[in-house]
C-alpha cells in the first residue's frame, strides 16, 4: 500500500514538475569560423537563464541550443549573443510538409 502511494506521489510530482525544453538553430554574423569562436559563444552563451545545452558545428556555421522556455526564449538568447559582440538570427527549416499527403517538398526559390 505505502508503495502505491509513493509510486502515486512520484508520478504526481513529475508531472507538475515538468519542464518546457525547445530548441532552436542559430546562426551568427560574424559567422563562426574556427575553434574560438566556438569557444567565446559556447563560453558566455552558457551563462544566459534557461540555458540546458549548447552544441556548434562549423561546418554548418549553427549554434542548436536547447532552453527551458518557462525561464527563457528566443528573443532573450539573440540579445545574449549581441552581449558578446554576435548578431544572431533562427535558422527556419527549408522543407515545407504538404499538410494533405504528409509528404516533404523543397521550397523553391
Amino acid at each position: 500500500m505505502r508503495t502505491k502511494a509513493l509510486f502515486i506521489a512520484l508520478a504526481i510530482a513529475s508531472v507538475c514538475f515538468a519542464k518546457d525544453i525547445k530548441t532552436v538553430v542559430l546562426t551568427t554574423n560574424p559567422q563562426m569560423h574556427c575553434e574560438n569562436c566556438e569557444k567565446k559563444i559556447k563560453d558566455n552563451i552558457r551563462f544566459e537563464k534557461g540555458i540546458k545545452s549548447i552544441k556548434t558545428d562549423l561546418d554548418s556555421k549553427t549554434v542548436t541550443i536547447e532552453y527551458d522556455a518557462e525561464k527563457t526564449n528566443v528573443e532573450n538568447i539573440i540579445k545574449g549573443f549581441k552581449k558578446i559582440k554576435y548578431d544572431a538570427s533562427e535558422v527556419k527549416p527549408a522543407k515545407n510538409t504538404d499538410a494533405t499527403t504528409g509528404a516533404t517538398q523543397q521550397v523553391k526559390k
